[in-house]
């Protein structure tokens, strides 16, 4: 997918009956279905089921098996509540009859309230900073072909990674990391729609910061990498086609497990969503 436009459309699910929603899959270089696309139409498929009046706060999601990219996923939705203020709702996921996915997600009607937020951290600006895309353009021949294979993959949004990476040595770093991602093509003004675009997003860079301070933060062949869970929380309306800064760090790595969490900034430094994730990682079998 090379423009946002293309992910909306893929979000768009097929009605198949009350409560039940049918999507399909688009590799972005594996047999598996990425993370981020059953996340996000996961969410599509819940708030199909919610009034218009109510924005997503937060979702909390369990990644059950691997899905396979080759066959359509069928979302089933449980109407958990409608409140007065709060909606929730669960979705299953599910290929070949087995859940895959499973998400609970929150909405709530806009409230006034106590505000009050975090700084966002002092990094180079995304004026300065080249994306994934502009890497293998410019150090394509240069770069290992696994690198250069990812670098290269068609992507709905544009990433301009901060801390630079050494592709030739397997560096220890620091468990933290900082990119710039903005949606490449207008969204429109609608808010569910630029929430199901951020929830795509996160997926990305988040997991594979655990890595870091075991020098294995860009070849990652001989490993197993996979979501296990992921919880966003969506604090502040904001524009996706707009430049945002994902802080990540991850606190904690142990028993083959890594857990990682972000926030999410706009360019003038308004916290618009915090992210947490733990995820398999180990050497392959």
């Amino acid at each position: 997918m090379k423009h946002v436009s293309e992910l909306l459309e893929h979000l768009d699910l097929e009605k198949l009956e009350v409560n039940l929603f049918r999507g399909q899959s688009r590799s972005i270089g594996s047999p598996r279905v990425f993370g981020g696309q059953v996340l996000a139409q996961s969410l599509a498929a819940a708030m199909r089921t919610v009034p218009d009046d109510r924005f997503v706060h937060s979702i909390h999601g369990y990644f059950v098996l691997p899905g396979d990219v080759d066959l359509p996923i069928v979302f089933e939705v449980d109407r958990i509540r409608d409140g007065g203020s709060f909606t929730t709702r669960a979705v299953k996921a599910i290929q070949n009859g087995a859940a895959i996915f499973h998400l609970t997600a929150s909405f709530q009607l806009d409230q006034p309230g106590y505000d009050h937020q975090i700084d966002m951290p002092k990094v180079q600006g995304y004026e300065e900073l080249v994306s994934y895309e502009d890497m293998a353009e410019k150090f394509g021949d240069q770069l290992p072909e696994n690198i250069r294979r990812i670098l290269n993959i068609k992507r709905p949004i544009e990433f301009r990674p901060v801390e630079f990476l050494n592709p030739f040595q397997q560096e220890k770093y620091e468990p933290i990391r900082n990119v710039w991602l903005k949606a490449k093509g207008e969204i429109g003004a609608r808010r569910r729609e630029q929430a199901l675009v951020l929830a795509y997003a996160s997926d990305y860079n988040l997991l594979t910061t655990a890595l870091f301070p075991h020098g294995r933060a860009v070849d990652h062949r001989d490993l197993q990498i996979a979501s296990l869970d992921h919880a966003m929380w969506f604090h502040r309306p904001f524009r996706a086609e707009e430049w945002l800064l994902y802080s990540i760090d991850s606190p904690s790595a142990s028993g083959a497990r890594g857990f990682t969490r972000g926030n999410i900034f706009t360019a003038d430094g308004k916290l618009i969503a915090s992210v947490v994730q733990e995820g398999l990682m180990r050497k392959a079998k």
